[in-house]
């Protein structure tokens, strides 16, 4: 995701003063073991009011990047009135143990299951940015932190300084603190890493951290009054989820990838192919040039790409994609795979 820093630089100004949307928690029944889709997408009629981007992904409990993946094109800063958005709310859990807390980088998305309750919480995130990586890791909450206060390491002083900002050694807790009102350390390394708020109207579905993992306001205060301590965290990375539901459909979800390198393009960037994935390709019931299509387009929410079905809730995919039947495994692996 190359382009979340650039991007983060040039809607500072605009978010900043943008006025901020309270949302619900995205809330969805747990589907049984043999299921992982979740939720319907949804649509949305951009007013004549002059807000962001960010207003109405605030307002369904989206990140920007997802945004901007499900409705390529449209501009962060003011969208067009009258323009039909794809509100991406729909999708696939990742292939992971349902338990705690689970964040899948890729897609930026936090879920939590909380014990004992037939139902999945999906709550958008931001993530360590280029250089400043989110990591992959099983851990817990260690430490629950009500009005944290934000002691900058000396890296993190050092970076800012680069462009010009003095940090201060400590910010006192209060609602100018870069974390927020909440958070909650994870048990992982020596405690760098947390789950925390933010002061900012920004930057939730991108990333823009220094590594931790932070959420809008009111999603965080939600999730610290919910999340117990020594709750399981998993961080995993799956750009591309797939899965086969109870009816036979066979689903593909594909998100733009995290960068490596500042020369990246998150949308042309290779995917690599698990073994499990290929072996999903290669059935006779999945339809290759449909997989094939869905990775070149990446637009972030489930597509049908069962033999003899039609894709649906997608977008028009942003290159033309080959999209003939003949389509072999093959060229699918080697287009987008290594």
């Amino acid at each position: 995701m190359r382009r979340a820093l650039p991007l983060l630089a040039m809607l500072v100004g605009t978010f900043v003063a943008a006025h901020s949307m309270t949302a619900s928690a995205a809330e969805y029944p747990l589907p049984p073991d043999n299921s992982r889709l979740i939720g319907e997408n949804t649509t949305y009629v951009v007013p004549n009011d002059g807000k962001p981007l960010e207003d109405v992904a605030a307002k369904y409990q989206i990140g920007l990047i997802a945004m901007l993946e499900a409705n390529p094109g449209t501009d962060p800063y003011l969208p067009k009135a009258g323009t039909v958005l794809t509100i991406p709310s729909q999708m696939l859990l990742p292939d992971t143990k349902r338990e705690g807390i689970v964040v899948n980088l890729a897609e930026l998305r936090l879920y939590y299951y909380p014990k004992g309750e037939d139902k999945v919480i999906v709550y958008p995130i931001g993530i360590g940015q280029l250089g400043r990586n989110t990591p992959e890791m099983v851990t817990s909450v260690s430490q629950k932190i009500p009005n944290p206060t934000w002691t900058p390491t000396a890296n993190i002083r050092k970076a800012y300084l680069k462009d010009g900002i003095t940090l201060p050694g400590m910010v006192p807790a209060g609602p100018d603190n870069p974390m927020g009102l909440f958070a909650m350390r994870l048990s992982a390394g020596t405690g760098q890493y947390l789950i925390h708020g933010t002061n900012a109207n920004f930057g939730i579905g991108m990333r823009v951290s220094s590594g931790c993992i932070r959420l809008r306001p009111d999603d965080i205060e939600a999730l610290f009054n919910s999340v117990p301590k020594g709750t399981r965290v998993q961080i995993v990375n799956q750009p591309i989820k797939y899965d086969v539901e109870p009816d036979g459909k066979r689903y593909i979800e594909v998100h733009q990838p995290l960068s490596h390198t500042e020369k990246d393009d998150p949308q042309t960037k290779p995917i690599p192919l698990t073994a499990a994935m290929k072996k999903f390709i290669k059935n006779d019931e999945t339809n290759a040039a449909m997989v094939k299509e869905a990775i070149t387009r990446r637009s972030g929410m489930p597509v049908v790409v069962s033999v003899g079905d039609k894709a649906t809730d997608t977008p028009p995919p942003v290159n033309e994609p080959q999209t003939a039947a003949s389509a072999k495994t093959s060229d699918v692996t080697t287009a987008i795979a290594q």
